[in-house]
């Protein structure tokens, strides 16, 4: 059993032997120090997470005298959502180049440019390429989600990754709901002409965030940027179906957190009001339930989870699809609600899996034991960033479908069509890749004449 020793080099505080698959280290030491960082990182991530959508509040309160329609709103949110996933990929190699607990201050200080930059043009009179190019700042928010799981996935032994996993993004989804309540607060107080005052709030409350990284979160030494993994995952043909289920799930989730505001004005005439009053139940719930979704998969499986998942998902979407039709807002609202749970689930299931997956390789690869933990940690932690980049373009797709629909039809019943044809496929291809059963094979054992029938097993329903 090894300790972790703190040294200060590299400007900050450095943990250079950790050993998390280690029981005794883990029970003495390691698990008092991964759960402080993850208690610290889901702090900074929650208001990366805030920040990265804050355009899904402040479009409501831009009135009329702004002069955009609201397909202009959909594109507004819809840029926010591609800045934050492409940026996804550098936020992952960030932390080891830097430091987990370095990068932490680095990424949450920078909350402050999309802020400062919003309070600045957020009036009447303010150009549409202003407005874009604002948008596209808040972007540096939804990097933070892929630095802040690539640290604590190092921290944590594969057998406690899927509810810390869960946690640390539940916890950052919840910075989703919250700016919406901070919004809807400040509509029913000021009223939709101040959004200068929710800019306000937000802003010593990134400062405080870097504080917090800065005082209480460690960098580990042992992590390191592999590029040879880099270009094995990006090989690897789980990675890109991994990435593609995430689409599904993730991608959902920010999508329609982006959107579900807009859609409640657009469709059903709510006023910025009333659309904040409702706008901020499913991303809560959604978050809350991730947490859920990984324990679920730690105990039944990421794979069978996830399957029956988009399933439900599925049943979900024909209800909206169906209330959408029937112009029903309460029954909207229902099966909207539901869908992000649905989501959050999805979300703590399909990263379960991504660990899972590697080291289930590692194991068909003759490995055992540390050896084939390294191999599934060095090979999912690559993997992780992409994944997670990938799955966050999900939400532009999301929002782009909405923004056709109501240009074409004048409402979202076309877009929820397309979204339920997509997890139809994730379905599909979950139980194709990952839980359908081989053919049972014959086999003679050598020497001996005999026929032995091989059981069918599922490669992967264990991850």
């Amino acid at each position: 059993m090894t300790a972790p020793t703190t040294t200060s080099r590299k400007r900050g505080r450095w943990i250079d032997q950790w050993d998390p698959e280690d029981e005794t280290f883990w029970e003495e030491k390691g698990e008092k120090v991964a759960n402080r960082n993850l208690t610290f990182s889901i702090i900074s991530e929650h208001i990366g997470f805030s920040i990265w959508t804050l355009w899904s509040v402040l479009v409501l309160f831009m009135g009329p005298e702004y002069g955009i329609d609201p397909a202009g709103k959909f594109f507004l949110v819809a840029v926010a959502t591609l800045v934050g996933s492409i940026v996804r990929v550098p936020y992952t190699f960030a932390v080891a180049r830097f430091g987990g607990r370095n990068w932490t201050i680095i990424a949450a200080s920078m909350l402050l440019l999309p802020t400062i930059a919003a309070f600045i043009v957020m009036e009447p009179g303010t150009s549409y390429t202003t407005f874009m190019l604002v948008a596209m700042l808040t972007g540096v928010g939804g990097g933070n989600f892929a630095s802040s799981m690539t640290n604590i996935n190092s921290f944590f032994p594969l057998r406690k990754k899927g509810w810390a996993l869960g946690l640390n993004a539940g916890g950052g989804n919840i910075g989703v709901p919250v700016v919406q309540l901070v919004a809807l607060a400040v509509i029913a107080t000021v009223g939709a002409g101040q959004p200068r005052v929710l800019l306000t709030i937000y802003m010593p409350l990134i400062a405080v965030s870097a504080i917090f990284a800065a005082l209480f979160m460690d960098n580990l030494a042992p992590v390191k940027n592999d590029t040879g993994a880099a270009k094995e995952s990006v090989k690897d043909p789980h990675t890109w179906i991994m990435s593609f289920l995430y689409i599904g799930t993730f991608g959902s989730f920010i999508g329609y957190s982006f959107a579900f505001g807009l859609v409640l004005q657009t469709q059903f005439g709510r006023t910025p009001l009333q659309a904040a009053s409702v706008t901020f139940i499913g991303p809560l719930l959604g978050s809350l339930i991730r947490p859920v979704g990984g324990w679920l998969a730690d105990r039944y499986g990421g794979g069978r989870i996830t399957l029956w998942n988009f399933a439900a998902m599925g049943v979900a979407t024909s209800f909206v699809i169906m209330a959408s039709m029937q112009k029903s807002l309460p029954l909207f609202l229902v099966g909207f609600i539901v869908l992000f749970v649905l989501t959050g689930v999805g979300n703590g299931s399909t990263y379960k899996m991504i660990p899972g997956i590697y080291h289930a390789k590692a194991v068909a690869l003759g490995l055992t034991g540390e050896e084939a933990g390294a191999y599934g940690r060095r090979l999912g932690g690559a993997a992780i960033g992409l994944i997670g980049a990938v799955g966050a373009v999900g939400g532009l797709g999301i929002n782009l479908a909405f923004r056709q629909s109501f240009l074409t039809a004048g409402t979202g019943t076309g877009a929820f069509v397309a979204f339920l044809a997509f997890y139809v496929v994730c379905f599909v291809v979950t139980w194709a890749v990952y839980l359908r059963r081989t053919p049972s094979r014959t086999q003679v054992v050598a020497g001996q004449g005999q026929q032995v029938s091989e059981r069918p097993q599922p490669a992967f329903a264990e991850v």
